[in-house]
């Protein structure tokens, strides 16, 4: 995988270090952890692995009640909190890689909106709405609420924002299990993946008959095809080849329900790793974000 000749986003913003406000900038770890129990995503939680490495992989909906709900934000409220320092300055070449890998992202779904080759979820979504990626350490103030690092990539819905401390690309490597460059790649397309969700409409989706695990596993089963669907349209741009398609999909093995010791399916909230894999390829290998209907599916089990 290449990016040297990749054009850099400008929908980038450099929050610094500690920018999330007064209070301490969200909750700690450990509180986080007990409040995730009591709301249900206790399946995401397990030893030996980061508070960071799973919240990535949170439902969009989930994120923003946790934000806004428990982090003491509130939805639509951006906090302006100024933060110390650059984040970029200790982190120039994942700042660079991030701005990159966004434009792709950018060029690939303008590309698709225009098409019209989306989900059709009653919503007409015009054209693509760019999202801001904001890069932070340590802390950072959102529209969904004060998040730290702990909590890793997120995407804010109430400001269409991707929310990334760089660190986490280590965290990917050293502790996931999951390195490489297209591993790392995964991480911003499926948080963009995510905000296609919002723009379109599929957040706001629900089978008849299934609990709110089982459409946490759709929504995000969906934004792994979304960002399958981007790598295969920046597969020439990039050179990307079989090595780098190889990262993305240990990526996605590495954070299935069931990899990450869940047993019990019925605690799943964002699929096993076969599904992860299944539906990252089935973009990947389509280019087509309408094969990405993870809500057209109607047995659960088939998914």
């Amino acid at each position: 995988m290449r990016t040297d000749n990749q054009r850099r986003s400008d929908n980038f913003q450099d929050r610094g270090r500690g920018s999330g406000g007064g209070g301490g900038g969200g909750l700690p770890a450990a509180a986080l952890f007990s409040i995730l129990r009591r709301i249900g995503i206790r399946g995401s939680l397990i030893a030996g692995v980061v508070l960071a490495g799973v919240y990535f992989f949170a439902p969009p909906a989930i994120k923003q009640m946790i934000f806004g709900a428990l982090l003491g934000g509130v939805p639509g409220q951006t906090q302006s909190v100024a933060g110390e320092g650059s984040t970029c300055e200790a982190h120039a070449e994942a700042c660079d890689f991030s701005r990159a890998i966004l434009g792709s992202t950018e060029d690939v779904w303008r590309a698709q909106f225009q098409q019209g080759r989306l989900p059709n979820y009653g919503v007409n979504p015009g054209q693509y709405r760019d999202p801001t990626l904001v890069v932070f350490s340590g802390a950072v103030a959102t529209a969904c609420g004060n998040a730290t690092s702990d909590v890793g990539p997120f995407y804010c819905p109430a400001d269409s924002f991707l929310y990334i401390d760089p660190t986490f690309y280590q965290v990917m490597q050293d502790r996931l299990r999951a390195p490489g460059d297209f591993a790392q790649a995964y991480v911003i397309a499926h948080e963009v993946g995510h905000h296609v969700q919002n723009v379109i409409g599929a957040t706001q989706r629900q089978v008849q008959g299934e609990n709110q695990n089982q459409t946490s596993v759709r929504v995000e089963l969906q934004a792994d095809c979304f960002a399958g669907v981007w790598g295969h349209t920046a597969q020439a741009s990039l050179a990307i080849d079989d090595a780098d398609l190889r990262e993305a999909l240990n990526a996605a093995h590495a954070i299935g329900d069931d990899a990450l010791g869940h047993s019990d399916e019925r605690q799943f909230t964002h699929g096993s790793s076969a599904q992860r894999m299944r539906w990252f390829r089935r973009g990947f290998d389509s280019g087509d974000a309408r094969q990405c209907d993870t809500f057209a599916v109607g047995n659960y089990g088939q998914l």
